[in-house]
């Protein structure tokens, strides 16, 4: 898996690629670590373009999304795929994230 990260603004950004599992989770579960210490903590994680979601890296992303909620910000999830948002649905956590479409919209949350 790739992972691309940059700041716009307050806002954390990582564009992630590829595979999201275990063996992945470890190095975004670091960054979300070191984004969200700081209040306000403002995540954005783009997944367009991830092709597969499993149950540590989801584990990762909700420890980052209450890091957030700690810090006085918020996690937003955008461009879930078809194949991953049924992940999202199955386990509720689309109930637990905010998640839109575009990595545009996730930057004005």
């Amino acid at each position: 898996m790739e992972i691309n990260t940059r700041a716009e603004g307050s806002t954390a950004v990582a564009q992630l690629i590829g595979r999201f599992d275990a063996h992945e989770a470890p190095p975004v579960a670091a960054w979300l670590e070191r984004v969200t210490t700081r209040p306000p903590a403002r995540v954005v994680v783009n997944l367009a373009q991830v092709t597969f979601i499993d149950s540590t890296a989801l584990s990762s992303l909700v420890k980052g999304m209450k890091q957030c909620q700690q810090n006085g910000g918020n996690l937003v999830l955008c461009g879930l795929q078809s194949n991953v948002k049924v992940i999202f649905e199955l386990t509720r956590l689309d109930r637990a994230f905010t998640i839109v479409t575009t990595e545009e919209e996730a930057l004005g949350v």
